[in-house]
C-alpha cells in the first residue's frame, strides 16, 4: 500500500525491452531502507526492485506484459521523470490516501491552463467505467500522485496543482495529449460489489411481483 505522497522524482536511465521491460531509474534516497523484492510505486505502478548498483542510487524493476498493457510505463524513455515512492509503514502519517499501486486503467489529458498560480488539467480516460468511481472533492491517484478531484462529468476529471505540487510530481511538466496513470479511489468498488447483489435480488422480485 501507498500513501499517493511522492518521495522522489527518480529518472528512467535505460529501458531494455524483451517479454516485458525492465526499468532502470535512478531512485535517490528512496532506495536508503529498501531492500531486494520491496515494493515501489512507479509513476503509480506497483513494481518489485530486482536490483540495485553499488552506491544504492539506482535500482531496476521487472515490468511484465499486461502492466504494460494496463499502465502507460511502456512509453517511457531514457531520460523522463518518473514519480517514486516507498511501500507505507504503519506509522505513515496518511496525508494523502489509500493507494494500490493498481493502475485502473489510462488517461490523455485535455487541457492545461493556469488558474493564478495554480495549474488546472483535465483529463480523459481511455474507459470510461471508472469515472462512476470519481466524485467532486474525491480523492484520486495520478501517475501515483493523491490529488482531489475539482471537476467530473459523463467523460473528463480535472484536478489543480498548487505551486509546491508543480514542483515535486511528473503532472507540473506533462502536457496536454500526455497519458497518465489513474488508480480510482479503491473504497466505491467495494460498496459496489457489497451491495451489487442486493440490488440484483430486490429486482427479481420486483419482475416477480409485476408478472
Amino acid at each position: 500500500m501507498f500513501t499517493g505522497l511522492v518521495e522522489h522524482l527518480g529518472k528512467v536511465e535505460r529501458v531494455d525491452n524483451a517479454d516485458g521491460c525492465i526499468l532502470s531509474v535512478e531512485a535517490g534516497p528512496v532506495l536508503d531502507d529498501v531492500a531486494l523484492g520491496d515494493s515501489i510505486a512507479v509513476n503509480g505502478t506497483c513494481l518489485t526492485v530486482t536490483s540495485f548498483t553499488d552506491d544504492r542510487r539506482r535500482c531496476t524493476f521487472g515490468v511484465a506484459p499486461e502492466t504494460l498493457r494496463r499502465t502507460c510505463l511502456g512509453a517511457l524513455k531514457t531520460g523522463d521523470a518518473v514519480n517514486l515512492e516507498r511501500a507505507c509503514k504503519a506509522s505513515t502519517r496518511m496525508g494523502g490516501h489509500l493507494v494500490q499501486g493498481h493502475v485502473d486503467t489510462v488517461a490523455t489529458i485535455t487541457d492545461r491552463r493556469p488558474d493564478g498560480e495554480a495549474v488546472a488539467l483535465t483529463f480523459e480516460p481511455r474507459d470510461r467505467e471508472i469515472l462512476k468511481y470519481v466524485v467532486e472533492k474525491g480523492y484520486i491517484c495520478l501517475d501515483g500522485a493523491s490529488l482531489t478531484v475539482t471537476h467530473v462529468d459523463d467523460a473528463t476529471f480535472s484536478v489543480m496543482l498548487i505551486t509546491y505540487t508543480q514542483e515535486k510530481i511528473t503532472l507540473g511538466t506533462k502536457q496536454k495529449g500526455e497519458p497518465v496513470n489513474v488508480e480510482v479511489d479503491q473504497v466505491g468498488k467495494y460498496i459496489e460489489r457489497m451491495i451489487t447483489p442486493h440490488i440484483q435480488a430486490l429486482q427479481a422480485q420486483i419482475d416477480a411481483l409485476k408478472r
